[in-house]
């Protein structure tokens, strides 16, 4: 999709019902309730999906958005991208090296 909003105070990636159907991602958890930032509470649909754009990728939960719903990019697919935003070009970039624990070990 082009021109998706990023929203990194949203925990999920929001897409339309009929986007995700159409891609074929299949509703995996039914009913989830959602605090929307006016307080409303709201239930969706959740499935998973590998979201690509540009050049990143990952696997992710995502919303099952109906109308009224806006579409987004969250921060668990921004994090899954190892990517930021670059604001005044208002685009992706990479955010650096993922981290890892390492062991207490040294070998």
């Amino acid at each position: 999709m082009e021109g998706l909003l990023v929203d990194t105070g949203s925990e999920f990636t929001w897409m339309p019902a009929s986007v995700l159907a159409g891609a074929g991602v299949r509703v995996a958890k039914k009913d989830l309730e959602f605090v929307m930032a006016n307080g409303q509470t709201i239930t969706r649909s959740t499935g998973y999906a590998i979201l690509r754009s540009d050049d990143f990728e990952t696997v992710d939960e995502v919303v099952f958005g109906q109308a009224g719903d806006l579409t987004l990019l969250g921060a668990r697919t921004l994090e899954g991208f190892g990517a930021t935003v670059e604001p005044r070009k208002k685009r992706l970039v990479a955010a650096g090296p993922h981290f890892a624990a390492r062991s207490g070990s040294r070998s």
